[in-house]
């Protein structure tokens, strides 16, 4: 059921993405997540299409497992491009299903934000397809670097955001472990009303949350048995090099963001 999940995962191919500097994929995903919002008509969205198929062509992450790991974000999709159908009531009437009338900017509305939302979602998740935790925590470091001198503790706030990332994957395929445990015992989590659904989620949750302190205690203590003790003095095996394609790709994400915003409605 989860083994699809993308979020988190690390797919090794040799690609051009793979060999950029975690840094400028960062600052482009944090750009792009902005620009996003920029597009609000019909060839906005398209060119925004036309530059997620380029990233994910440019990945070489098989079509097919980003396909299979987006599975779970249709069904997202499609509820906010429902509720957007029935809520919105500007626009002329296009049509009535039962005691429901379609507005044109419903569906105008609908299909924006599905499409902003998958795009977003599957440029973000590039990010971990392509950069290993490692390259992520250094990546995170470096740029937070300046908060340093406000005393913000730089490096275990990447480590902390590079572990969660690390073992979203882990605890999906912990879930889907107890609940085909828990569903071999007899429990049922699709059939009866909603409430009896939360209530047969409960007895899932409490293994979830022991096996997650389990693997937090024995990281812990892996990292204590290595000497880790936070990152002052810290040297790296692997330095970040800065190159020209990095720099390429930054202004490449800027100058699509102000096509975008020059093609506002």
């Amino acid at each position: 059921m989860f083994q699809s999940i993308i979020i988190g995962q690390f797919v090794p191919t040799n690609s051009p993405l793979h060999h950029m500097d975690p840094r400028s994929k960062l600052i482009s995903i944090f750009l792009l997540v902005a620009i996003i919002f920029l597009a609000n008509s019909w060839v906005s969205y398209s060119m925004l299409i036309a530059f997620t198929i380029i990233l994910v062509l440019l990945s070489r992450v098989p079509v097919s497992f980003i396909y299979r790991g987006m599975r779970p974000i249709f069904w997202l999709v499609f509820i906010t491009l429902l509720v957007h159908l029935i809520m919105t009531k500007e626009g002329p009437a296009v049509f009535a299903i039962g005691g429901f009338t379609i507005h044109e900017a419903g569906i105008i509305n609908g299909v924006f934000i599905s499409l902003r939302l998958l795009t977003l979602v599957i440029i973000t998740s590039l990010l971990t397809l392509t950069t290993t935790p490692i390259q992520v925590t250094d990546g995170l470091e470096t740029l937070l670097g300046p908060l340093k001198r406000l005393g913000v503790p730089t490096h275990e706030l990447a480590l902390m955001i590079s572990i969660a990332l690390r073992f979203i994957p882990t605890f999906l395929q912990e879930t889907e472990k107890i609940m085909k445990a828990q569903m071999a015992r007899g429990v049922d989590f699709t059939a009866g009303p909603l409430r009896e659904r939360f209530k047969a989620v409960i007895p899932l949750l409490i293994p979830l949350f022991l096996s997650a302190f389990k693997r937090a205690e024995e990281l812990a203590l892996a990292m204590e048995a290595r000497g880790y003790r936070g990152g002052e003095g810290r040297t790296k095996l692997r330095e970040l090099k800065w190159r020209g394609a990095d720099t390429a790709g930054i202004v490449i994400v800027l100058l699509f963001g102000v096509g975008l915003f020059l093609l506002r409605a």
